[in-house]
C-alpha cells in the first residue's frame, strides 16, 4: 500500500514542478526584454533630480555631459548677467573683455571713456603707495566705473610678490608655496592664503592671479620656483584646497598656465616650444587643472607656449584647439583669459598686429592687455565687419558679468 501511495503522489508532483519551471522561464524572458529596452534609452533622456539622502556614489554613473550642463559654475548668476547684458552697447561689452594694465596716469578718464572690465596692477603701482592711498585710488576707480571692476594682481608668494614686496603693506614678503610647505605643510599654505586674501581685499583688490598649477620636472626650469614643485598628484591636491580656500575668502583665483608650463623657457622674452606628447598632459599637466575646476575655480589663464601635440602653429593663448580641449575635455565653464598679449612669444605669430582679434576667435573671454584702447577698437571693428560674431562676444561678457555677481563685485 505504501508503494502505491508514493507512486500516486509522484504523479501530482512532477506536473507541479513543470508548471513552476515554465512560469520561471516566462518571467525571466519578460524581465530580459525589459532590461534590454532600458539599454537603449535615448541619450537625451533627462536625469532625475537628486533628492536628499541619495547615494553619492550613484551620481558618478551619470553621463559626464549631463554633469557639465547641470554644474555650470556661474549658472545661478546668468539671469542677472543676461539682464545687464541686454542694456549694454557693443562698446561696453567689448570693454568688459579686457583686464588692463594699470596706467601711470589718466585712469579715471580711461574708465569713463572706454569701460574696461578690470585692471591688473604690478609692482610699480604699489611702490610709492600706502594701504590708505591705494585703497582710496582703487575705490575712486570703482566709483567711476559704470560696471564695477575686476582689480587683480599677481601675489603668488616667493619670487612673484607685487604687494608684499613693500613694507608699507607687509613686514615681510609672502613666502612661496614650497617654503610654506617645508615649514608647516598644507595648513601653512592655506592659512597664508587667507592672510593674503584679507590683505588684498583690505586695499581694494578682488582678484589674485594664482595659484600656479604647473608641474615642472626640473629644478632648473623657469617656472619651478613658482610652482608647488611636488609632482602632479600632490600639486592637484594643493590646487584644489587652495581654490576652495580662496573661494571661501571671497577672492577670485586664476589658475595658470594652461595647458601646463612644463620645463619650457620664459615666454616674456621669447618663444617656448613644447615638444611633449599629448599623453604627458593627460597623465600629468592636466591633473591639477582638473582638480581646480572640480573645486570651483572661476578663471584659468592660458600660456603663450607653442604646444605641438595640440597646435603646432599658434601659441596656446591664440589656439582654438587648445581652448576647445579646456572647454570640452576638461569641462571648464568659467572665464578663460590670456596671458599678457604684449609678451614677445606672441608677436612672431600674429599678422597685422591682430593679437586681440585672434585671442577672441580662439575662445578667450578676457584679454590681459598693455594696449587696451587700440586692441579694443580692433575687436569692435572685427565685430562690425563680421569677423567675430556677436554671439561670441555676448557669451564671453555674460560669463564675466556672472562672475562679478558671484563674487559680489557688482
Amino acid at each position: 500500500m505504501r508503494n502505491k501511495h508514493s507512486k500516486r503522489k509522484n504523479i501530482f508532483i512532477i506536473p507541479i514542478i513543470l508548471i513552476l519551471i515554465t512560469i520561471g522561464v516566462v518571467f525571466w524572458v519578460m524581465n530580459k526584454n525589459q532590461f534590454n529596452n532600458n539599454d537603449y534609452i535615448s541619450e537625451t533622456t533627462s536625469v532625475p533630480e537628486k533628492n536628499e539622502g541619495d547615494n553619492i556614489e550613484s551620481d558618478n554613473e551619470i553621463n559626464s555631459s549631463n554633469i557639465v550642463i547641470n554644474n555650470d559654475l556661474f549658472a545661478k548668476y546668468y539671469e542677472q548677467a543676461e539682464s545687464l547684458l541686454q542694456s549694454m552697447t557693443l562698446e561696453e561689452k567689448v570693454g568688459q573683455m579686457f583686464l588692463v594694465r594699470f596706467p601711470n596716469s589718466g585712469v579715471i578718464e580711461e574708465i569713463q571713456n572706454y569701460n574696461p572690465g578690470g585692471y591688473i596692477l604690478f609692482g610699480q603701482d604699489f611702490k610709492n603707495e600706502t594701504r590708505t592711498s591705494i585703497l582710496q585710488k582703487l575705490q575712486e576707480c570703482q566709483n567711476a566705473s559704470k560696471i564695477k571692476l575686476l582689480l587683480g594682481v599677481d601675489e603668488e608668494g616667493g619670487t612673484v610678490v607685487r604687494v608684499s614686496n613693500y613694507l608699507a603693506f607687509r613686514s615681510s614678503k609672502f613666502l612661496s608655496p614650497q617654503q610654506l610647505w617645508a615649514s608647516g605643510g598644507l595648513s601653512a599654505i592655506l592659512n597664508d592664503s587667507t592672510e593674503k586674501s584679507n590683505l588684498l581685499k583690505s586695499i581694494g583688490l578682488n582678484m589674485n592671479l594664482a595659484p600656479v598649477a604647473d608641474v615642472p620636472t626640473k629644478y632648473s626650469s623657469f617656472i619651478y620656483k613658482r610652482s608647488f614643485g611636488r609632482g602632479a598628484e600632490e600639486t592637484s591636491n594643493y590646487v584644489s584646497e587652495l581654490i576652495k580656500t580662496m573661494n571661501n575668502d571671497g577672492m577670485i583665483s586664476a589658475m595658470k598656465h594652461f595647458p601646463g608650463y612644463g620645463d619650457n623657457v620664459d615666454t616674456h622674452t621669447g618663444v617656448a616650444i613644447d615638444e611633449r606628447d599629448y599623453n604627458v598632459f593627460e597623465t600629468s599637466d592636466f591633473l591639477p587643472f582638473i582638480s581646480g575646476i572640480e573645486a570651483g575655480a572661476p578663471c584659468i589663464l592660458v600660456s603663450h607656449n607653442i604646444v605641438k601635440s595640440m597646435d603646432a602653429d599658434k601659441p596656446a593663448s591664440l589656439s582654438q584647439n587648445i581652448h576647445n580641449i579646456l572647454r570640452n575635455e576638461l569641462n571648464f565653464s568659467g572665464i578663460i583669459l590670456t596671458d599678457d598679449l604684449a609678451m614677445d612669444a606672441v608677436k612672431s605669430y600674429v599678422e597685422n598686429g591682430e593679437a586681440a582679434i585672434q585671442a577672441v576667435l580662439a575662445g578667450n573671454d578676457m584679454i590681459i592687455s598693455s594696449d587696451f584702447i587700440s586692441q579694443k577698437q580692433e575687436i569692435i571693428n572685427a565685430v562690425n565687419e563680421g569677423k567675430i560674431y556677436m554671439e561670441q562676444i555676448d557669451k564671453a561678457v555674460k560669463r564675466i558679468l556672472a562672475c562679478k555677481y558671484m563674487y559680489s563685485i557688482i
